[in-house]
């Protein structure tokens, strides 16, 4: 969605803006899918010639747990904290998004806000045990059956403890 601010390029005041964003061109490994759209709201303000662009963009997400496996409903919220300019001065601030036609795009930013905002790994919970390396099993439901592999180093140590 595009927003016009045209009028605050030429006076101070404040536009407030709600909208929602199509997540399907979004593919992360681990979401397997979206429940809902990504709602944003926010607003953009004019201060001393300068817009700031300010909010929150919250989505409902399937995950899959990068330690488990087991899939879990997250809710995803990202602030939205950006500045707008009609021209870039410094190429590397990801944080300016540029204007076209006296607009902004709030699906650039709001997407931008989502991808950087994003967690690198996705935990079911914080504490999450992972599943077995050897069977699978998930070891948040409990251990498992599997036979604990001592380390090479202490097998002779092992030994001593079996004579007994």
């Amino acid at each position: 969605m595009r927003l016009n601010i045209q009028k605050l390029l030429c006076e101070e005041g404040v536009l407030p803006f709600s909208c929602q964003v199509d997540p399907t061109g979004l593919d992360f490994p681990s979401i397997s899918r979206y429940l809902s759209p990504i709602s944003v709201v926010g607003q953009v303000k004019s201060q001393a010639e300068v817009l700031t662009l300010t909010g929150q963009a919250t989505a409902k997400l399937s995950c899959i747990c990068d330690r488990c496996g087991r899939e879990y409903v997250r809710d995803a919220v990202f602030p939205l904290d950006a500045v707008l300019a009609a021209e870039l001065e410094d190429e590397e601030n990801p944080d300016v998004f540029l204007l076209q036609d006296d607009c902004v795009d709030l699906d650039e930013v709001a997407t931008t806000a989502f991808v950087l905002g994003l967690d690198s790994k996705l935990l079911c919970k914080p504490d999450c045990k992972g599943a077995c390396p050897t069977c699978g099993h998930n070891l948040n439901d409990g251990p498992c059956s599997c036979k604990q592999e001592t380390d090479s180093r202490l097998a002779v140590l092992g030994q001593l403890l079996d004579e007994e």
